[in-house]
């Protein structure tokens, strides 16, 4: 547990409500109870202050757009007519400039930490995966709006790109102090690793949030529903298969881990290790946080009600 986790909780809160991204105090307080500080105080635990309120604000910021934006009935055009101002703060403008939208405005501003914080190779890696991120929730609403449960191959790839964990993966050598260099990032066994630590955090919170969206309309984008249409399985089946797909991705992050130690590079270790934080400590999270808890505890109820 990073020991700034109090701290930043509090002020990545006051941030979140000062940038107008809640729109009422009911939100504020749903916020306030979830306490996403430590989400990312137990993701980053080795960050200094100023880069754990960085990771802490942008991983508020992915919940508020996914709130706002992915669990919600926006269409997809919809979405899409909004992706050209999301990208011109990425690729365009500079920190200071006026904006009405208030994601947009704080997108701005976190691009601006991260400018400030790392070098021109760390930000250009955020900001292609991050473009990545906020073009998969098209395709996302699309399958809410025509009521579409995809195609397992087409929801594995897509799931790797809707749960924004490679804009988070993308700071640990920001948070660590320990840049990869362009090499580092494009090797294939970083490469190999990072597909699979993606798949383990995504697959993780497809189970710890199934409760939370099975109700809901987003829940033909999550893995259960997916194996469960596709491939007959009841829910039970689909989650224990869950499970297995979860153990190979772990193996084959054990299996690979021997050819990223020879490269002799800290870099890349502290890289992997922030990794091995992220599988951990979001199931540590997620199973004590109420964004999840609360829907869990209302299944439970509802499951021994009948």
């Amino acid at each position: 547990m990073n020991p700034y986790v109090e701290q930043v909780n509090t002020e990545t809160l006051k941030w979140l409500v000062e940038s107008g991204m809640l729109d009422d105090a009911e939100a504020v307080e749903r916020y306030r109870q979830a306490k996403y500080g430590w989400l990312s105080a137990r993701t980053y635990p080795y960050a200094e202050h100023h880069t754990l309120r960085l990771v802490t604000d942008w991983c508020v910021w992915l919940f508020a757009f996914d709130d706002a934006f992915c669990e919600s009935d926006r269409r997809a055009a919809e979405i899409a007519r909004a992706l050209p101002q999301f990208y011109a703060v990425l690729e365009d403008l500079e920190e200071g400039q006026e904006l009405d939208d208030a994601f947009a405005r704080s997108l701005l501003e976190i691009k601006g930490r991260i400018a400030s914080y790392g070098d021109p190779d760390q930000l250009d890696r955020w900001r292609g995966v991050t473009k990545d991120y906020l073009f998969a929730q098209v395709w996302e609403a699309a399958n809410r709006e025509d009521e579409v449960v995809p195609p397992l191959e087409d929801y594995l790839f897509m799931r790797r790109r809707t749960g924004a964990m490679l804009t988070v993966f993308a700071l640990i050598d920001v948070a660590s102090g320990r840049r990869l260099t362009s090499d580092e990032w494009r090797h294939p066994a970083v490469r190999a690793i990072t597909e699979s630590a993606n798949d383990v955090v995504v697959w993780d919170n497809d189970l710890i949030s199934y409760a939370k969206e099975s109700d809901g309309g987003n829940a033909r984008n999550n893995l259960v529903n997916v194996l469960a249409r596709h491939r007959h399985y009841s829910r039970q089946q689909a989650m224990e298969e869950i499970g297995e797909m979860r153990n190979r991705a772990i193996a084959d992050m054990v299996a690979v881990r021997p050819s990223l130690e020879a490269l002799g590079s800290e870099a890349v270790l502290a890289y992997v290790r922030g990794l091995e934080f992220w599988i951990s400590g979001s199931v540590d999270y997620s199973l004590t946080s109420s964004r999840y808890t609360v829907a869990g505890q209302r299944t439970a109820r509802q499951a021994s009600a009948q």
